[in-house]
């Protein structure tokens, strides 16, 4: 038996060591913190992405009663992008929640529905997407969704 390791690359920073493009869409996210509908949780998450002509959609998540039948924020915000821009790749995505307390101090990560759906993204498009997860404390800086699921399965691995 062989044991393998995988290892990842992020940066952590602070807001203000960012270029102005990503603090303004870390900005959009935070925004769209106003647009959740988390009567349930009261844990409301807002995502923007930047396409690759410049345009910032955002996402907001959504609630039911009937627990599967809401949304996470980062998947409104790619299914709204692919609805209205469907020839425009992604080139980066900020992640920011908010709780009863305010916006929370560690940087939150995407579910493994979201984390899924960001990288069928990458494949679609072949291209990497940026992502930010935003807290109060820093920001974590990933170069792709690929180090977010490591073992991915995409159309690819169908075809094999």
């Amino acid at each position: 038996m062989e044991k393998l390791k995988i290892e990842i690359e992020y940066d952590f920073c602070r807001l203000d060591e960012l270029n102005e493009q990503d603090r303004k869409l870390i900005e959009c996210a935070k925004a769209a913190v106003k647009n959740s509908y988390a009567n349930y949780s009261h844990f409301h998450v807002g995502a923007a992405l930047r396409l690759h002509d410049g345009r910032v959609v955002i996402g907001a998540n959504q609630e039911n009663a009937a627990f599967p039948s809401g949304l996470c924020a980062e998947r409104s915000a790619i299914f709204a992008a692919q609805s209205h821009y469907p020839e425009q790749a992604i080139d980066a995505l900020a992640i920011v929640a908010h709780n009863e307390k305010g916006f929370l101090s560690d940087p939150i990560t995407p579910c493994g529905a979201c984390r899924q759906v960001m990288l069928e993204m990458e494949d679609r498009y072949k291209q990497d997407v940026r992502i930010l997860l935003y807290g109060t404390s820093g920001v974590y800086v990933l170069q792709r969704v690929k180090d977010l699921l490591p073992f991915a399965f995409v159309d690819e691995n169908m075809r094999k």
